[in-house]
This record gives structure tokens, sequence and C-alpha cells, in this order.
């Protein structure tokens, strides 16, 4: 039973990998037979443990989301203060760039995934973050953690359009950088 238990987990792990590759690469669009293949199992295996597509994609990005916190979080307890907001703003839009989850998890991706609040989490984090970057007179006073998160979405959205380069978004950030400091 246990050698049982430990299969299934090992199926769900390669499922979760797969499909995080797979919808990275795809979007939301992509088939569960996608990632049935790429993580080596049958359909049946991956709707045992996803009974819906979206409980899969909700699967993925809650636990992209817990990294997106994490990695907040570790820059707010440690990051200089002074660059520590723009450079988790950074990240995350090149993150968008490379993987279409981030932009889809940040302006909410078009789906049901029952992540209802769970965006909130990031909350504490970049607004400690946002916080210590106005303490440190890096961000203008006047900047609310709603217009960080809009303008995040905003950028991570916009870093799926084709023709979107590196150029383009060290201008982008630029752009709206020079506009939250002071």
């Amino acid at each position: 039973m246990a050698q049982l238990r430990a299969d299934a987990r090992r199926n769900r792990e390669r499922i979760l990998a797969a499909a995080e590759e797979v919808f990275a690469e795809r979007g939301a669009s992509a088939s569960t037979e996608e990632v049935a293949a790429r993580a080596g199992v049958a359909i049946g295996t991956v709707f045992r443990h996803f009974p819906a597509k979206d409980d899969l994609i909700a699967a993925i990005l809650k636990a992209l989301l817990a990294r997106l916190v994490s990695e907040a979080g570790e820059l707010a307890a440690s990051g200089d203060p002074e660059t520590a907001l723009f450079a988790f703003f950074t990240r995350v839009v090149e993150a968008a760039a490379a993987r279409r989850t981030v932009a889809e998890l940040l302006t909410g991706g078009g789906a049901d995934l029952r992540l209802g609040g769970a965006l909130r989490a990031l909350d504490e984090p970049l607004g400690t973050l946002l916080r210590r970057a106005q303490e440190a007179g890096a961000v203008r006073e006047d900047v609310r953690l709603e217009e960080v998160t809009a303008l995040l979405a905003a950028a991570s959205q916009a870093a799926l359009l084709a023709g979107w380069t590196p150029e383009l978004q060290d201008r982008t950030l630029e752009i709206i950088f020079r506009g939250c400091r002071p």
C-alpha cells in the first residue's frame, strides 16, 4: 500500500512538473493530453489526480503564487529597501515573458480557477516592499499597493505580446519605475 501511495505521489509530481512546462509554453489553452504525454502517464492518471483541467491549472498557479510570495517575502525581509521592490517587479515581468502562467496568474487567466483571494497573499510582502522603498525615499509616498499591483499585472500581460524584447522590457520598466520614483 505504501508503494502505491509513493507511486501516486511521484505521478502527481510528474504531472505537475509536466503541466507547468506545457502551460508555461502554451498557456491555459494547452491540452491535458499534452500534459499526460509529457509526464509519461495515461490521461486517466491525470484525471485521477486532477478531475478537471481547471484543477490542474489551479494547482500550478497556486504553486507559482507560493514561489512569488516566498520571493517577495525574502526580499522584503532582507533586500535593499531602495531596490528590492524594483528587483521583484523586474523578476516577475521576466518570468511572465518566459512563462505564460505568470501573466495568467496575475491577470486572472480568464478561467474560473477558484483562486479567489489567493492573490491577496502577495499583498503583505509586496506591501512591505513598497513601504520599505517609500521609507528609503526610492518610491513616491503617494504610490499605493493597488497601483503597484495593477502595474505589475499590466506589465506581465504586456510581456506576452509579440515583439516583446529585452530592450522593450527594459524601456517599459524604466518608464514604470521612473513614474514611481520621487
